[in-house]
């Protein structure tokens, strides 16, 4: 049985937070609101658009307006890459993988349609056989469904499967799926989100270095 490397997107495979801020901003602006730096941001992704923009909302110390979720979805896709790029080794890791017998899904709260064009635009879509997006299924992440339901999208199974993201959402689903999960310490979680994991890694080398100890090719 091949073996599925599930990935989150934002904070695990690209640094999104220049484009997501960039678009949160300008929603702000529109509403002659404060605007966030991007580690502010950074601490509000990884639950999906709609809580992003409660969050950033809140903190301005307002509800969002009807129209506030819309306005920013479609801004956002329309410069989905303008600054996001690819963490550090990603692309020959996941080639390196590839030749081993690994295959990928990524399983991402941000909506599918962004995801997949982020993901063409960054050269990653064809080495992917699913995209889970936040919207693709009636549940998402910290739901185990979110990443069941992706794995089968990829014809892959839970005991031939290791998922890496870098959210306490990414660990829970990963758990409640029975798969284990490498924690992603690069990216926008604090330190505290890897809590039960089954490894933590620092960059994405160590991450593939760990799915072959955890999963051999001939174990």
């Amino acid at each position: 049985m091949v073996r599925t490397l599930l990935l989150d997107l934002d904070g695990t495979l690209v640094d999104t937070v220049p484009d997501i801020a960039a678009a949160l901003n300008r929603l702000m602006a529109a509403r002659s609101l404060a605007a966030f730096s991007d580690p502010e941001v950074a601490s509000m992704v990884g639950d999906g658009v709609a809580v992003l923009i409660s969050r950033a909302f809140a903190a301005r110390g307002i509800a969002p307006d009807e129209g506030a979720l819309e306005a920013f979805t479609a801004d956002y896709e329309a410069h989905v890459a303008v600054e996001s790029r690819l963490f550090p080794h990603v692309r020959p890791v996941l080639e390196g993988l590839a030749r081993d017998g690994w295959q990928f899904a990524v399983c991402t709260n941000k909506p599918e349609r962004a995801s997949r064009r982020l993901l063409e635009v960054l050269g990653i879509l064809p080495l992917l056989r699913a995209v889970g997006g936040g919207d693709s299924f009636p549940v998402r992440k910290p739901d185990p469904a979110h990443l069941l339901a992706t794995l089968a999208q990829a014809q892959g199974s839970s005991e031939q499967a290791l998922m890496v993201g870098d959210h306490r959402n990414d660990v829970a689903a990963s758990g409640g799926a029975g798969i284990r999960c490498i924690y992603a310490a690069w990216g926008y979680g604090a330190p505290g989100m890897g809590e039960g994991s089954a490894a933590v890694a620092r960059d994405f080398i160590e991450a593939a270095d760990f799915a072959n100890v955890l999963l051999p090719r001939f174990a």
